[in-house]
């Protein structure tokens, strides 16, 4: 460098966050480029990109904002939101997070950069924390099977409306609601009933439910107005009619009140909010969903199981229908992309913490100053319309409910109006004394009594024969870690077991596994979003509602759409929603009976699932031998069923990471025999800056705010997954029950219902999706693009002398990832992709997408924030691996015993006799420079035959846990 002077403009400091965001600098970049013989990056993307599918116009984004700017932006609309005492209820609670959790697991991204755990090997930790939370929740509800976690009550329950509609004995097609369940489950059960064929009745279960002809029915416990009672009468009624008795239960109640297992339920269900996680306008949160053992392989979403590994010690992984969707496709139940793995973690942790005793007397607690402030209404003359109780008032004030709400605002207190007549109180784990004293005060003509001389009239809430009698929690994990310090190093241990994106890069195929910045992230957990009840009313909420139309804006502007709805809370939720505003278009137009829906043979198994779940008939297309649709048999297809076409379902890129040159085509096709395309936004990070779904045809798709726009996978979820629809199909898109607005655009045939329990889903992680677009800004997102494409085609020119590259576009180019096919190895010499997954484990790394979209192939995708140097040490992997398999070709090396079949090595294989015929240093330190930061997989090869043979879906003992330790 020079010694010249440099000026003062020379040496500012430059904000750029696009540069921190995408990992290759300029020489890196050039290398890149210069590997594949290209100048520039626009002539990469000339090269790789149709022509006809570019976009002319522009993204019109606002100006980039530097990551200062960007937080001063989010605390200016935070600062819009008004935070009051919540006494709405309505299964939503304030709550409060241990400080060691928020700090080691919610704020960690050792925690919420992981994958969803399908590499059992490299996921131990978080797979050991949602078997907790599962044991967690099969202790409290009394049930004998819980799965690990569904998006949030109103969509559990409309879960297992499904289920029951599968399993009871009962051939009925109607299913029974209660009146008092909330009323955002109600309207989600009503959205998943119609494509169903399921007839819903809604009453009060103690009188209606006789002489009904039922399938199943669904309970609240306790109900949305308070009352606890006794559901075992209603429960043998069901059973007497062959029908099946769901449950949605409040978790914290249970540790007082009789658990539903204990009264004959078959299915409980229910959100696991109030255990630490906040309520940030509607979510993330993790629903529950436990059942009987006899309906295993009927449970919705993932199930964690108990197996043993390749050494004979205890291992986990996810167990039966994890697999479902794949295998099943449009014959699939339910889809498995319903999961909220970093909640459904922070709330076992939440339990572990506390311990029964902490759970208990939190609850009894809320109970105690339940009854307190029961007692106070009646002494100022008010009737309590329920005369059981856990946390939840209902109040008759006959013509005076609305007044009464208001006061209660004033004095800085949200309460539930329900109607003129009357209104909700429900108490939580941060209710205080003083916050009693303020309503009373609110509520009184005169002098209100306070809380010191109520304390000792107030009675118990909870009859006697409904008192929870039986233990829970009494696993060890539930009371080992009650000192900060042991939960510390608990939750140290359980993160060393995993893989996340600290540790290296997840070249997963499909699912983009790209930097999750901390500037992004940093809003999250600001109070002004965290602690807003979804039902507030709107004027509080000013700020959200200013993030959800700048977010809607910018996600209208870089896909060519032209309405957003931000309802559903993950992808699978984007597909289910796009198609059912399919639907409903076509019935607004007297079509209502297109039911065919075609996908492509190369589809990811969400799509025939979601189909499925909108009442469609799956017609499947034909791929040709290049990986894309087939236009030919398209053109057949869509012919022969014009009559009764509704949509297309098409990835874009292709699920083969191909640009297809016919996409335009495909798309007029399907509109030619009065079809909607229906895009599955899966790979949108290839798309951004160079082409607008909504400029080549797509109506509708869902885009992965996980995916593309930063929202970490969390282990598994949470995700977000709205969708972007043209103006056409605008007035069809998700409303909602109790906060109205949700869907501006609701026209007179009306819209298609409720999605999911929160009106805008997610909220509290939308944040960061703006937060990357506003640091990004056009150019910067045009450039991630870009990279994403240049990083693919690098990592595909490097492996492809040592693997083939199964399917390339035009020029020979691929699109984000790449699929490198293994056939031939396996038919040469027995080695799998299994294998290949196994032993990348020992060099460090998270194995790509096996066998998908094609067996025995894997699928890399390596995204724009991966540096030349991890993608060189990834691709030298790669290379190293394909050295050691040769061995195996060439008789070098044992056909069985050999470093890929015995892959992964643990670190027990340090001690005793070591009878391999490979040296240690191979198996360990198979590359230079890797005893610097060893990652060392804390189980062998997992047998997950023998796990679905004896499904264990509880906590072993301890010592289990202390043997794989040694």
């Amino acid at each position: 460098m020079s010694d010249a002077v440099r000026s003062l403009a020379e040496l500012e400091v430059k904000d750029d966050f696009v540069r921190r965001h995408i990992g290759p600098g300029e020489p890196q970049t050039r290398a890149m480029l210069d590997s594949l013989g290209l100048d520039s990056l626009e002539a990469l993307i000339d090269k790789a990109v149709p022509a006809a599918i570019r976009s002319e116009t522009p993204m019109p984004l606002p100006p980039v904002v530097s990551e200062r700017g960007a937080l001063e932006a989010l605390r200016a609309m935070a600062d819009k939101n008004q935070v009051m005492v919540s006494m709405i209820g309505m299964g939503y609670s304030n709550t409060i997070l241990p400080g060691v959790i928020v700090r080691r697991v919610l704020e960690n991204p050792g925690w919420y950069t992981a994958y969803t755990p399908y590499q059992a090997e490299v996921s131990q930790g978080r797979l050991e924390a949602l078997l907790n939370f599962q044991q967690m929740v099969i202790d409290l509800t009394g049930m004998e099977l819980a799965n690990a976690s569904l998006l949030d009550e109103a969509t559990a329950a409309a879960e297992a409306m499904a289920m029951a509609h599968r399993v009871a004995k009962s051939k009925a097609d109607r299913f029974f609601v209660a009146e008092d369940c909330h009323p955002q489950t109600l309207a989600v059960l009503q959205t998943r009933a119609r494509p169903l064929g399921i007839d819903l009745v809604v009453g009060d279960p103690e009188s209606d439910l006789a002489g009904q002809e039922v399938f199943g029915a669904l309970l609240q416990y306790p109900g949305t107005y308070g009352q606890v009672r006794d559901l075992t009468p209603v429960v043998e009624t069901l059973h007497g009619q062959k029908a099946l008795a769901i449950v949605s239960a409040d978790l914290l109640a249970l540790t007082l009140i009789k658990p539903p297992g204990e009264m004959g339920a078959d299915i409980v269900v229910g959100s696991s909010q109030r255990f630490g996680v906040p309520m940030g306008y509607g979510g993330p949160h993790a629903a529950y969903f436990a059942t009987r053992e006899a309906y295993k392989r009927s449970v919705p979403g993932r199930l964690i199981g108990v197996s043993v590994d390749a050494e004979g010690r205890p291992a986990l992984r996810m167990a039966l229908q994890t697999r479902e969707q794949h295998i099943r496709r449009e014959k699939a139940t339910s889809n498995i992309c319903t999961a909220q793995v970093l909640l459904a973690i922070i709330a076992g942790l939440y339990a572990t913490y506390h311990g029964p005793d902490g759970l208990r007397t939190i609850a009894q607690r809320v109970q105690r100053l339940t009854g307190i402030l029961a007692g106070g209404l009646a002494r100022l003359g008010y009737v309590v319309e329920n005369d059981s109780y856990f946390d939840t008032l209902t109040v008759k004030a006959p013509g005076r409910a609305a007044a009464l709400v208001a006061a209660a605002r004033a004095a800085g207190i949200n309460l539930r109006p329900i109607d003129g007549d009357r209104l909700g109180i429900a108490l939580d784990e941060v209710t205080t004394r003083e916050h009693l004293d303020l309503l009373l005060e609110a509520f009184a003509k005169g002098d209100a009594p306070t809380v010191e001389t109520l304390e000792n009239e107030a009675s118990s809430g909870i009859p006697e024969a409904l008192r929870r009698r039986s233990d829970f929690l009494t696993h060890p994990v539930f009371n080992l870690y009650h000192a900060e310090t042991e939960m510390l190093r608990y939750l140290r241990r359980l993160q060393s077991k995993d893989i996340a994106l600290d540790r290296a890069m997840i070249p997963l195929g499909s699912c983009t596994m790209k930097l999750n910045a901390t500037t992004e992230m940093e809003a999250v957990t600001w109070p002004e979003f965290a602690d807003l009840h979804p039902f507030a009313p709107l004027d509080q909420a000013a700020g959200y509602r200013q993030l959800f139309d700048r977010l809607e804006a910018m996600l209208c502007a870089v896909t060519g759409f032209e309405a957003v709805s931000l309802q559903p809370n993950a992808g699978s939720q984007g597909e289910y929603a796009g198609l059912m505003t399919i639907c409903k278009y076509h019935e607004s137009r007297g079509e209502g009976h297109r039911n065919i829906c075609l996908i492509p043979s190369s589809a990811h198994g969400t799509n025939p699932a979601s189909a499925t779940m909108a009442g469609l008939r799956v017609v499947v297309v034909a791929c040709d031998d290049q990986g894309n649709v087939d236009v030919e048999d398209l053109k057949t297809k869509a012919g022969e069923h014009r009559d009764n076409l509704a949509a297309l379902m098409v990835t874009y890129p292709s699920t083969h990471g191909v640009f297809e040159e016919a996409i335009r085509e495909i798309c007029r096709i399907i509109h030619d025999n009065g079809g909607q395309v229906y895009m599955d936004g899966a790979n949108l990070n290839a798309l951004l800056g160079v082409c607008k779904p909504g400029e080549i045809g797509a109506d509708v798709s869902h885009m992965n705010l996980h995916k593309t726009f930063c929202i970490p996978h969390g282990g598994g979820g949470p995700g977000m997954g709205p969708i972007g629809v043209m103006a056409h199909l605008a007035p069809f898109l998700p409303d909602h029950p109790v906060v109205p607005g949700v869907n501006p655009a609701a026209g007179p045939t009306g819209t298609i219902g409720t999605i999911s329990a929160a009106p805008w889903g997610s909220s509290s992680i939308l944040p960061i999706s703006w937060a990357y677009i506003a640091m990004m800004g056009a150019e910067g997102l045009t450039r991630a693009t870009q990279m994403a494409i240049l990083g693919a085609n690098y990592v595909a020119h490097r492996l492809a002398p040592h693997f083939p590259v199964l399917y390339t576009g035009q020029n020979g180019m691929v699109a984000h990832e790449c699929i490198i096919d293994l056939r031939p190895i396996k038919e040469a010499c027995g080695i799998s992709v299994e294998d290949v997954a196994k032993r990348l484990v020992d060099y460090g790394f998270h194995a790509p997408t096996m066998s998908f979209p094609v067996a025995d192939t894997l699928m890399i995708e390596p995204t724009e924030s991966e540096s030349k140097r991890e993608l060189d040490r990834f691709c030298d992997t790669m290379i190293a691996i394909r050295r050691e398999i040769a061995e195996v070709e060439s008789g070098a090396a044992d056909a069985k015993n050999n470093l890929l079949h015995n892959a992964p090595h643990t670190h027990s294989l340090l001690l005793g006799d070591w009878d391999r015929p490979y040296d240690k240093a191979r198996a360990f330190f198979p590359l230079p420079g890797m005893q610097e930061d060893k990652y060392w997989p804390p189980v062998a090869r997992i047998d997950n035959v023998a796990g679905d043979r004896n499904l264990v879906c509880t906590c072993p003992p301890m010592e289990a846990y202390q043997e794989a330790a040694e």
